[in-house]
């Protein structure tokens, strides 16, 4: 049989190069340049023979694209537009000849005798303003450049509607547009009268002076509402908000539409002041986020501007509207200045001191345990409510260190956050048990031991699960959340934790109060029990060190969940993670009881012989 032949033009891919099609003959092929190009050597051609395809300009015919109009030529082809005041056929801001399209003259080429005519025209200025920001040449130019061409084109929008609004000669008032409102009237009828403008859900009042006597005239008021000019008007270099930037806050953006008011003539309708409430663009946390009332600030002879903020002053704000007060009119917006970068970036210094604490703590902890477990001769009921206390705290702190992240399976998130609520309570109520030992050794209660051990531990580990009980019965999806395996503080469940401690706090606080009265009371009265109530003291001192360590540990926790800062949070963390630490230096190496164990033990090993001497 006949083979069939190679087609060259398929097998290999570009074959003819750039510009150039490929033709396929039988045992051979040859190439010819595409529409729009020419070939510099023959028509058909080979590859590699040096010949190339180049750009035909179609612009050198000066009447390819008719008259009234501009040729511009690209690779390949080219396309016409109209010169100015005519329009194509086609109503297409660009056109091709071929398709018999020509340009005519446009039908408002005389606009500036119809109020119509301009009316329609200023609109279009703002949803040509409005679509630049879109356009991904427009991005391409320096930011000055950009600041100057904004700048004209507000300007120029807000003298012409000026204008417009001066020419209606009785009291008028008309919306054009959402983003555009007039206002002409007699000076005389609304002196007094604030004015109030709705746009787009923004606000804007107008507060006149109380002017004396018999002013009259026309005065015209104009309302402009822009969209994304706040996206290219960057404030970030501005020296008018430059003190607005601090450590605590992020890049500054406009948060908000730019709204523009203006009077004509200004003498006549003098301004007390004016309101406005903008929108958020997005919504903000306030607790982070900082917003600023600012406007556009530009010199009309050389159309440089930028943000300032003199003369405007924020009186409310929440999480998508601020409210401003302004002695002056202008363009204005919402500076935005996110603390959530910034956040972030102390987010990770704040995970590393809590790793490295609760390290150390855990560690200290376990040296705590040790201590109170196996010292015979300190066993008393004091280091018995010590050792729980500590087993507590080292569970909380472990699962802590282990689990506060692993948020991915909420099930297992929510039973770590259970965990940890119910070991950091009863670290607290044995924390209480402390308290109420003491008290009863110095009101000089007797009982019994075991009977007493038994309630220290129903209460001490009973207690904290009656309260976790009840806080999963009552708010089980609080427990864990998308950040952490935590309690939840949306409804204050966060209190399910917090308001036990505190509890606890003051039970301890008056406690130790009646504990302090009386040791001080006796050992000026009754000499002779002076050592008695050396060792209450004693034992009183280390129990006010628990409370202080937990207690300003979890004060420090209040105070963030109520106010978030970055002191808090970094108070806080310090405390929680090395709180553990604290307890073992307050507990152990401050006793002296336990000092003279250690030397027991240590004494016989030379290398901390001569550390313990």
């Amino acid at each position: 049989g006949v083979l069939p032949y190679d087609n060259e033009c398929q097998n290999v891919t570009y074959i003819c190069g750039n510009n150039s099609k490929c033709t396929n003959t039988e045992g051979s092929y040859y190439c010819t340049c595409g529409p729009g190009y020419i070939s510099t050597g023959l028509n058909n051609f080979r590859p590699n023979d040096g010949t190339e395809c180049t750009d035909v300009d179609e612009c050198k015919n000066a009447h390819i694209c008719g008259p009234f109009s501009h040729c511009h030529n690209t690779k390949g082809s080219f396309f016409c537009n109209c010169q100015r005041d005519y329009i194509s056929t086609s109503g297409t801001q660009h056109f091709h000849p071929d398709n018999g399209v020509r340009c005519k003259e446009h039908p408002k080429k005389n606009c500036h005798q119809n109020i119509l005519c301009i009316t329609q025209s200023i609109n279009g200025t703002l949803e040509y303003v409005t679509a630049l920001y879109e356009l991904v040449a427009w991005k391409r130019i320096k930011q000055e450049h950009r600041d100057y061409t904004i700048t004209k084109l507000l300007h120029t929008v807000e003298e012409s509607t000026l204008i417009l609004a001066k020419n209606y000669e009785t009291t008028t008032e008309i919306e054009i547009y959402e983003q555009m409102k007039l206002y002409s009237f007699d000076v005389h009828q609304r002196k007094k009268t604030m004015l109030s403008v709705f746009m787009g859900g923004d606000h804007v009042h107008l507060h006149p002076k109380r002017l004396e006597g018999s002013t009259n005239g026309s005065v015209a008021i104009v309302f402009l509402r822009y969209e994304n000019v706040g996206d290219i008007l960057k404030p970030n270099t501005d020296p008018g908000v430059t003190e607005y930037t601090s450590s605590e806050t992020g890049e500054i953006t406009v948060n908000s539409q730019v709204i523009a008011a203006a009077i004509k003539p200004a003498d006549m309708y003098q301004l007390d002041h004016v309101t406005f409430t903008l929108r958020h663009t997005v919504a903000i946390d306030t607790k982070v986020d900082v917003t600023k009332c600012a406007f556009w600030e530009y010199d009309p002879a050389s159309m440089k501007g930028h943000w300032a903020t003199q003369g405007c002053e924020q009186i409310g704000v929440n999480s998508t509207t601020t409210t401003c007060s302004c002695n002056h009119l202008t363009h204005f917006a919402i500076l935005m200045s996110s603390g959530r970068a910034n956040m972030a970036a102390h987010y990770n210094i704040l995970t590393r001191i809590t790793q490295l604490g609760m390290i150390i703590s855990i560690i200290c902890l376990s040296m705590c345990i040790f201590t109170f477990w196996f010292f015979s001769e300190i066993q008393s009921t004091r280091t018995t409510i010590h050792k729980n206390l500590c087993c507590s705290l080292f569970m909380a702190e472990f699962i802590f260190l282990v689990g506060i992240n692993m948020n991915t399976h909420k099930l297992f998130c929510s039973i770590i956050a259970g965990l940890l609520h119910y070991f950091f309570l009863a670290a607290f109520a044995w924390m209480c048990i402390e308290g109420i030992h003491l008290y009863l050794i110095v009101v000089g209660v007797i009982y019994n031991k075991g009977f007493l051990h038994r309630n220290f531990y129903i209460f001490g580990y009973g207690s904290p699960a009656v309260v976790v009980a009840i806080s999963a019965t009552l708010g089980s999806k609080y427990y864990g959340t998308n950040k952490l395996c935590w309690l939840s503080t949306e409804n204050n469940f966060i209190w399910s934790f917090i308001g036990p401690a505190c509890l606890i706090i003051l039970v301890n606080l008056l406690a130790f109060g009646v504990i302090i009265y009386k040791v001080y009371r006796h050992t000026a009265v009754k000499k002779p029990e002076i050592s008695h109530y050396k060792n209450i003291r004693s034992c009183a001192r280390g129990a006010l060190a628990l409370l202080f360590v937990l207690g300003a540990t979890w004060t420090f926790g209040v105070l963030h969940i109520l106010n978030e800062t970055t002191l808090t949070a970094y108070l806080f963390t310090i405390a929680n993670a090395f709180q553990g630490m604290f307890i073992f230096i307050f507990l152990c190496v401050l006793s002296r009881k336990i000092q003279e164990e250690y030397y027991r033990l240590f004494k016989n090993v030379p290398c901390c012989f001569d550390c313990l001497r």
